[in-house]
């Protein structure tokens, strides 16, 4: 195997993508990300002190014994799921930075050199992306209508055809004539 400038193990590519994450951990939302989920471990390690404090006091019982144990398991939820959700940002951003070729000496090699000799690269699961005329195209197609909306005034529900369905809809009209005569005095 021959040691190629950008490669896989390459200084050049570890320094780009350690110069990625970094933008990516000093980036606002993330910022935003890290104050939270702090805030929320801190919060968490609070409220076990406190439950432990309450738990040997003279009102103290099992249950603050319970949530003072809780609380810690909640607060190292809250790094795993932190940890998590900035691993799969960062694959992200390795697998974009893979899918691009370039004349670049420095960008990544999409080059295996463990592939065997004549075998053919797998295909690379990269959507393009979209252009302004695909946005344009969207934006003219006209927005179906959504359940959770309201309905514009004037306008009624469509009519079923089903004969069964038909029936049973001027089943309940009549009951709810016949119901509102009986209930008027």
């Amino acid at each position: 195997m021959t040691y190629r400038s950008g490669g896989r193990g390459s200084p050049v590519r570890r320094l780009r993508t350690l110069v990625g994450v970094m933008r990516l951990l000093l980036s606002p939302r993330w910022m935003v990300w890290h104050v939270l989920t702090l805030g929320a471990m801190v919060a968490c390690g609070w409220l076990a002190v406190w439950q432990w404090q309450r738990a040997g006091s003279a009102m103290g019982s099992a249950l603050n014994i319970g949530y003072g144990l809780q609380w810690p398991v909640f607060a190292v939820f809250f790094g795993v799921m932190w940890f998590r959700f900035l691993r799969m940002e960062i694959r992200d951003l390795r697998a974009a930075g893979v899918g691009v070729e370039s004349g670049d000496p420095a960008a990544p090699s999409t080059d295996d050199g463990d592939r065997p000799a004549g075998a053919v690269p797998a295909p690379r699961d990269v959507a393009p992306e979209p252009t302004a005329d695909a946005a344009d195209a969207t934006a003219d197609e006209p927005a179906r209508p959504s359940p959770f909306t309201a309905r514009p005034a004037g306008v009624t529900a469509p009519r079923s055809t089903d004969p069964q369905l038909r029936a049973y809809n001027e089943e309940l009209a009549r009951l709810s004539v016949r119901h509102r005569e009986e209930s008027t005095p």
